[in-house]
């Protein structure tokens, strides 16, 4: 593969240690395919070391040669666990595009457990991988007819042609690349027929393509501007035979059919890569990928204002939720802010998985999905684009013409949020079956913060979606009725929730918490509201907020311990402070009444000088609501 394609850049670090250090400056230069001849030589000659194995693992890995790949992190693996835990993923993403999936499985698992990964919306791997099969068969897909035997990748749309990298073949005498032995890229339009087939590559014309790496094109609306990667030779130390080479963004000028002023955008570095850039369909702002300082993981995603005279902001990470510790690259956003990228950090069907999230209006995020099969594959899938409901990604998988490839697709479905459930139900009278019209659904999680709330409608009928990972609380509400509530646990992909409200006997003199089996206690001598007594009361405020006409004589009362005069003030102070409770809630005081009746009205036979439990006594320290 191509450093391009990849995009995985420079891992800063008498006999056996020359040749080690040979091959690790070959390896810090990212040229592969020397450093790998010098560590397989190592390897065979009897040499171990965590570094050796670790580097040739990483080799193989970031050319997509996963069995290779597995064998050395195998390697690695039996020496020590003293090691980063993202090799633990990279030795899950090689055996996923072997096919061994109960491995892959198993170190992906660990991969979680190593790294305390917050909670994700899937138990494990293997209800991730059912997950991922929920949105597979969206797309109808094939090669295109212009892929070359060598790499072919990274089409973007310009106008009616297609733009696209490759290293189809040149001259005889060419220099190759020291990461992957094959020839550099050169940026290629092909026009696209009526019939969907591609016409001939030709080079686009101008100052853009150079005797290095130049590919991931976009364009603007009128087709006149595009940016683009190429990567450059940076002295990094004057005695270095070969220069540390960075990937940069580019900007250019469409004039007369050629490109012309080309342009190094400010947001490159010399100690760091920018590549794969894409404009955000306003085009005022552009999402690319870096490894400069600050990122979580090898490669981020960022983004960058576009001021309206073309300067350009700070970058901006797109945080944990997009970046991992692994590798992000090749964004892409659609009409309607929906970012797909590719991603080998987020466990998949293989290397690079292609994923979707929607950007909100807010600037937050949906839930991540994974696009499914046959866009992903158990190799490397990266580069998506659309237009309408047509579009292309790039892969090495097996079945191609060369080692990477451009594939067509059709979107024949929209992608689904599976990593919602759905809750649904219908609200009826207890009594007469009828549907509840205009019953109020609030649903909320296990901190109380409200996730939905909506209206049933004509059939009493509710629906609404939530995270599936989220446990919730389901109550309705509906003016004249007893509101109802029920617990819903998480993982399930359908929640249904049936009600039977019962209606409210709101006559003169009812005790509504007998109602609604509200029980106010109060602690021994004291008249402050108890934590548990303030939950019972928010059943009482939801009462009054449903039913604005009634009004309540709070009612309190004493166990029979202290003399009646004292006793008396105290369930005047209990009452008021009751009251003063509903009032902090959102209850005019105009609707309530308080009253005091000391120890008069017991409910058992704990009166003055009989023996009592504490359990007893509490019975009578309490609070009524009675409606008057």
């Amino acid at each position: 593969m191509c450093s391009c394609f990849f995009f995985v850049f420079a891992l800063s670090g008498l006999g056996q240690e020359v040749k080690l250090d040979r091959a690790n400056k070959k390896y810090a230069d990212l040229a592969y395919i020397d450093a790998s001849e010098l560590y397989l030589d190592l390897a065979e000659s009897g040499y171990r070391s965590e570094e050796l194995f670790r580097k040739l693992g990483n080799i193989y890995y970031f050319n997509a040669k996963y069995a290779e790949a597995a064998r050395w992190y195998r390697e690695l693996f039996s020496l020590t666990e003293d090691f980063e835990p993202i090799y633990y993923l990279r030795y899950s993403q090689s055996l996923k595009a072997l096919g061994n999936e109960e491995l892959s499985i198993r170190w992906f698992n660990t991969y979680v457990e190593k790294e305390a990964l917050i909670p994700a919306p899937f138990e494990n791997a293997m209800d991730y991988l059912e997950i991922i099969e929920k949105n597979s068969g969206r797309y109808t897909m094939e090669p295109v007819n212009i892929n070359s035997t060598g790499v072919d990748f990274g089409a973007a749309f310009h106008e009616k042609n297609l733009v696209f990298a490759s290293t189809r073949k040149k001259k005889s005498r060419v220099r190759l690349s020291p990461w992957d032995g094959l020839s550099f890229l050169n940026l290629y339009e092909a026009p696209i027929e009526t019939d969907g087939l591609l016409g001939t590559p030709k080079k686009l014309r101008g100052k853009v393509n150079t005797r290095y790496h130049e590919s991931s094109a976009v364009f603007t609306s009128d087709g006149n501007t595009m940016y683009f990667t190429r990567n450059n030779v940076t002295p990094y130390k004057k005695k270095r035979k070969q220069d540390i080479q960075h990937l940069k963004i580019y900007r250019a000028t469409l004039k007369k059919g050629r490109w012309i002023d080309v342009e190094d955008l400010p947001i490159n570095g010399d100690g760091y890569s920018n590549a794969h850039p894409v404009l955000a369909p306003t085009e005022d702002s552009m999402y690319f990928v870096s490894d400069r300082p600050g990122s979580f993981g090898l490669t981020d995603i960022y983004s960058v204002d576009i001021n309206p005279d073309g300067s350009l902001g700070d970058p901006k990470n797109l945080g944990e939720k997009i970046n991992t510790k692994g590798r992000e690259s090749f964004p892409f956003l659609a009409i309607d802010n929906e970012l797909y990228f590719s991603s080998d950090g987020h466990y998949g069907l293989g290397g690079y998985d292609i994923f979707y999230v929607k950007i909100k209006e807010d600037g937050s995020y949906g839930n991540l999905l994974n696009v499914g099969r046959p866009l992903n594959s158990p190799f490397d899938d990266v580069a998506f684009t659309i237009r309408g409901d047509k579009g292309y990604i790039s892969s090495n998988r097996p079945d191609g013409l060369g080692h990477d490839d451009i594939y067509s697709f059709t979107e024949t479905e929209k992608i689904r949020d599976v990593l919602k459930t759905k809750v649904f139900g219908v609200v009826t009278d207890s009594e007469t079956n009828a549907p509840l019209k205009g019953a109020t659904i609030t649903i909320s999680n296990e901190d109380d913060l409200v996730l939905a709330e909506l209206k049933t409608d004509e059939k009493g009928y509710y629906e609404t979606e939530v995270d599936r990972h989220l446990p919730h609380f389901i109550k309705v509400e509906k003016e004249s009725y007893e509101p109802e509530d029920t617990y819903s646990q998480k993982g399930r992909q359908e929640s249904e929730h049936n009600f039977e409200l019962k209606k409210y006997d709101f006559k003169e003199g009812v005790d509504i918490a007998k109602l609604l089996d509200i029980t106010i206690y109060f602690d021994f001598d004291k008249s402050d509201i108890r934590p548990d007594a303030a939950l019972e009361l928010e059943k009482m405020v939801s009462a009054m907020k449903l039913h604005p006409s009634i009004k309540i004589n709070v009612r309190s009362h004493t166990d029979s311990r202290g003399d009646d005069d004292y006793n008396m003030a105290l369930s005047e102070r209990r009452a008021k402070s009751t009251v003063d409770y509903l009032v902090t809630r959102g209850i005019p005081a105009t609707r309530l009444t308080s009253q005091g009746y000391g120890e008069s009205q017991l409910v058992n036979h704990c009166s003055n000088g009989a023996q009592c439990t504490e359990k007893e006594h509490q019975l009578n320290r309490r609070s009524e609501f009675i409606v008057e």
